[in-house]
């Protein structure tokens, strides 16, 4: 890429792959085919995490903004998460030990993601992000194919739940990695989004106010809830037919399958955004990631079968490939000097969690009244509605590009309604 990359960065996000991304997936096959749960149960076991996080992430992120112990964060939220892991195959009796392993899940994952954007921002400043911000993102996925190769291969030969396991020795790789994170390299004030030159009280975070200051901030938010809608359970459900008559060991390898077949495809696309968003802006690449969604849930609904399945689950690659890279570098554009830059990630991915929590929950009551055809074609259906709102309403954001959107300004900052 011709720019110096931060290698632990780079080790932190490939250990975060499996650790982050990886649990899931792998819960809701666990939950069928091991404990014997219920379509709606293993909904609600989902949307446990999910609405932990939905409460925790604004305060995460205005936390993460005012700290300058973001590294103690990132080890602190990684523990959690590998120790999570654990309890969840130890035992479902009582299910409340379940629900409570996603919680904290939900809490940690929270402050990670906007822990590692901030960290990068501060490293590495705007100039030179979105090289460092792509090369973080092809690292991650290509964390997720390791730990869900090497998954599958334990749920086959080995132990059903190693793949939980696994999670853990994955943790301990990302503490390894975030303690060689230099914490003087980190410029405290740039990685909340603000200027090298503002004073200590400038540029202060504001949280949900960025989302009623500028309508850009509120259509990109609207946007990414509904594709994180149309989008988060699509997997679980998927993951789920794949268990119909299997054992957990070939279900969980056949959910492995489909998360190698989606991320081989998310290093090109992650690689891709970083190389063209300048160029391209981000509008386009991001309007792809959603045209992908509709055609992906039409043809889950085509046939049953699991290798099937599992091709069409790559195409999920091309969707959050450059839906994970496009999403910061939109948000870095429109909080670029303001200071709010991980507040303003905490709102809206606060918002992204209600998304992701609905989509289980309603999915998941559908498919037990109507079957697993007709709730992926309703997840189809939301994420038409959800390009057209993009499409129509978001304008370009990329500093380069604003000038022939629209009349749009170079002001990287806050557009006032």
């Amino acid at each position: 890429m011709g720019t110096r990359l931060n290698r632990p960065l780079l080790g932190a996000n490939f250990f975060a792959g499996d650790v982050v991304a990886g649990l899931g997936p792998y819960l809701a096959i666990y939950l069928l085919s091991a404990y014997h749960w219920k379509p709606g149960g293993i909904g609600m076991a989902l949307a446990a995490g999910s609405i932990a996080t939905v409460l925790v992430q604004t305060p995460a992120g205005a936390i993460i903004d005012a700290t300058r112990f973001k590294r103690a964060i990132l080890a602190a939220c990684t523990i959690i998460i590998g120790v999570s892991a654990i309890i969840i195959v130890i035992t479902d009796d009582p299910p409340w030990l379940i629900y409570s392993a996603q919680i904290a899940i939900g809490i940690a994952c929270a402050f990670l993601g906007p822990a590692i954007a901030a960290v990068t921002l501060g490293i590495t400043g705007p100039d030179r992000f979105t090289a460092q911000s792509s090369a973080n993102q092809a690292w991650n996925h290509a964390g997720n194919v390791f730990g869900a190769a090497l998954g599958a291969a334990l749920a086959i030969w080995w132990l059903p739940d190693g793949v939980f396991w696994l999670i853990a020795a994955m943790a301990c790789g990302m503490l390894a990695s975030i303690a060689m994170i230099d914490k003087n390299a980190i410029d405290h004030d740039v990685a909340r989004g603000g200027l090298e030159e503002t004073g200590p009280d400038e540029g202060r975070a504001e949280g949900f106010l960025a989302l009623f200051s500028d309508k850009r901030l509120l259509t990109f938010a609207i946007s990414v809830v509904i594709f994180h809608f149309a989008n988060a359970a699509m997997l679980p459900l998927v993951s789920q037919q794949l268990a119909l008559g299997s054992d957990t060991g070939m279900g969980i390898a056949f959910t492995a399958a489909c998360i190698v077949a989606a991320q081989l495809f998310m290093i090109p696309m992650a690689l891709l955004c970083g190389a063209k968003a300048d160029i391209w802006g981000r509008k386009p690449l991001f309007l792809a990631a959603f045209a992908v969604l509709p055609i992906r849930g039409l043809l889950y609904t085509l046939s049953n079968d699991s290798y099937y399945l599992v091709g069409v689950q790559s195409l999920d690659g091309l969707a959050n490939g450059i839906f994970g890279m496009i999403f910061l570098l939109i948000l870095a554009d429109l909080t670029h000097g303001t200071g709010r830059f991980n507040a303003a990630q905490g709102a809206l991915t606060t918002l992204i969690g209600l998304g992701a929590t609905f989509s289980n929950l309603i999915s998941g009551w559908i498919v037990e009244l109507a079957g697993y055809s007709t709730g992926l074609l309703f997840l189809a259906a939301i994420a038409v509605v959800g390009a057209l709102v993009f499409g129509l309403a978001m304008p370009e954001t990329a500093p380069t590009l604003q000038k022939t959107d629209g009349g749009a300004t170079h002001d990287p900052g806050i557009t006032k309604t």
